[in-house]
């Protein structure tokens, strides 16, 4: 903990949170470099992939959060993610932290066309890459809003006030930061103690829609057959049990047959068909 004696005991992190950032992946930077984050690279591999320093990391995290708790109308900060994989995180962080957030494509003219519907006037902007969110950090320069952003090794930082070093690419990373970062507020605000924050981390990932429906179709599989309750009988010709003649009645077995019963005599069927001769059938062919 060495590297967190700038900051007060209170504010410093716990090994659990240094466990989670290494863990989502935090510190890994990319195969590039920007000259201004050179300060925040704690050295390079083999392979020439870049690592941040995740010291500095929490220490801007911390500084974020008490910039945006300096901000006296939570409305008036504006989280902003045009990448997929933050665009989940911006909406959790705006819910739980009472800011507004823009995810998807950012509308040219938002901070500076006053003409347009969704014209806003914000007071702090959060942006998940200065790069990708390249339109909304440029406006913000011109109307003067400050602007902190998650920034990876390659990141610009031109107009950005407060760069967090952190991977802005990968989505459990991005989760992570942004969960950290809104629980840090809200303990600014005293919302919520220091002890343990009750919203888990999962909610900030993001999730495919292909994930989504195979964890549909699982969940319905375990429905279904939790449901199934009691096997339908089977039941086999061969293995039919015979009938009790204890329980059969005796007036079924005794019953007269078909031809007395119904009362049909030897010569009523030809009487019958008597009446059917072959002058009745010429007669009837005369009549047409």
């Amino acid at each position: 903990m060495a590297a967190f004696a700038t900051l007060p005991p209170i504010l410093q992190p716990k090994d659990e949170d240094i466990q989670m950032m290494l863990s989502a992946g935090v510190q890994m930077g990319t195969r590039n470099s920007d000259s201004m984050m050179k300060d925040y690279i704690w050295r390079r591999r083999s392979d020439g992939v870049h690592i941040l320093n995740i010291g500095k990391t929490w220490e801007k995290l911390v500084l974020a959060a008490r910039v945006i708790v300096s901000i006296e109308n939570p409305a008036d900060v504006i989280a902003i993610s045009a990448r997929p994989y933050g665009m989940r995180a911006v909406l959790k962080f705006a819910n739980y932290t009472g800011s507004n957030s823009i995810a998807g494509r950012f509308t040219p003219g938002t901070f500076t066309n006053q003409i347009t519907k969704q014209f806003r006037e914000p007071r702090l902007l959060i942006v998940t890459d200065p790069r990708t969110d390249s339109q909304a950090v440029k406006e913000a320069s011109y109307v003067n809003i400050p602007v902190i952003a998650l920034c990876d090794s390659d990141s610009p930082l031109q107009y950005v006030d407060v760069a967090i070093p952190a991977n802005n690419k990968g989505k459990h990373s991005i989760g992570l930061m942004y969960w950290l970062l809104a629980r840090e507020v809200l303990r600014l605000r005293g919302s919520i103690s220091r002890a343990e924050w009750e919203v888990p981390v999962d909610l900030f990932f993001h999730r495919d829609a292909e994930e989504l429906k195979k964890t549909e179709d699982e969940q319905a599989k375990v429905d279904d057959v939790g449901g199934a309750g009691v096997a339908p009988a089977v039941y086999d010709d061969e293995h039919i049990p015979d009938a009790d003649p204890a329980v059969v009645d005796p007036g079924l077995v005794d019953a007269a047959p078909m031809d007395e019963a119904a009362g049909f005599e030897e010569g009523a069927g030809a009487d019958y068909a008597g009446g059917w001769d072959g002058d009745a059938g010429a007669t009837g062919g005369e009549n047409w």
